[in-house]
């Protein structure tokens, strides 16, 4: 090919990169195969590679997405409740008011995705989840504890490194041993929730509602509680609590 003008080359490759990397599937064929699932029959997509692919208000609920690589996919306003979504692939995945309630979510790679008003209320989540945006998302119910009791490999846990939690509901949420460090929980609903031995380091909490929350033995190094509401919450052994907060008795 070395009389080919250079930009019929250039073309060239870029299709052979594009063939390279095309996902196994087409949004097309994906709703083809959910259209004849059921509970009995799941549409198979088990570590189907759906990079890119845009499956945005979809119903995966008699979907089999286990190992699937979702990568940079769009699944905004789409419906997994209840699935398991085990080693999957999630980076920098769209999931914008997504329905992942009750869902299994088990040593996966969330960072940097958009979960922002997604409901994930009663999720088991021990994923990494640094620069996440959860913000205004439903997290009441969840069990995102370390689970002490399987650690052989070392501490597994949920990771909200740097995660926007703003405005997020994480009512009676199990948050214990979680890394939060410099996580934004401004506004957010805290209420009753765990964070027993958390490290929560440079964690923002400014006009968040801890009423009756479990902040015992976390790391709560340069937090922010300006204007938080601390009634009954309980920082037993916390380390690092700024001299300002003063928790209010419960009545």
């Amino acid at each position: 090919m070395p009389n080919l003008p250079i930009k019929l080359l250039l073309a060239l490759v870029l299709a052979n990169q594009s063939l390279v990397y095309a996902a196994d599937l087409t949004r097309a064929q994906v709703e083809q195969l959910l259209a004849k699932a059921d509970k009995q029959h799941p549409a198979d997509l088990r570590r189907k590679d759906l990079t890119d692919l845009d499956l945005s208000n979809l119903d995966f609920r008699n979907a089999d997405l286990w190992g699937a690589d979702l990568r940079r996919s769009n699944l905004n306003k789409s419906n997994l409740q209840g699935l398991t979504l085990d080693l999957t692939v999630m980076t920098n995945i769209k999931l914008s008011a997504a329905n992942l309630a009750n869902t299994s979510i088990f040593g996966v790679s969330l960072m940097h995705a958009d979960l922002s008003n997604a409901d994930m209320s009663g999720s088991r989540v021990v994923a990494i989840m640094d620069g996440a945006n959860l913000s205004h998302s439903n997290l009441s119910n969840v069990q995102w504890a370390a689970d002490m009791k399987n650690q052989s490999m070392g501490l597994m846990r949920a990771s909200l490194k740097g995660a926007n939690l703003t405005g997020a509901n994480l009512s009676n949420a199990q948050l214990g041993r979680a890394m939060l460090k410099h996580a934004k929980l401004n506004n957010a609903n805290l209420q009753n929730a765990d964070f027993y031995s958390a490290e929560m380091d440079g964690v923002n909490l400014t006009g968040a509602n801890l009423t009756n929350a479990n902040f015992s033995h976390a790391k709560l190094h340069d937090a922010i509680f300006t204007e938080a509401v601390t009634t009954g919450t309980n920082f037993d052994g916390a380390k690092n609590l700024p001299d300002s907060v003063k928790p209010t008795p419960s009545k």
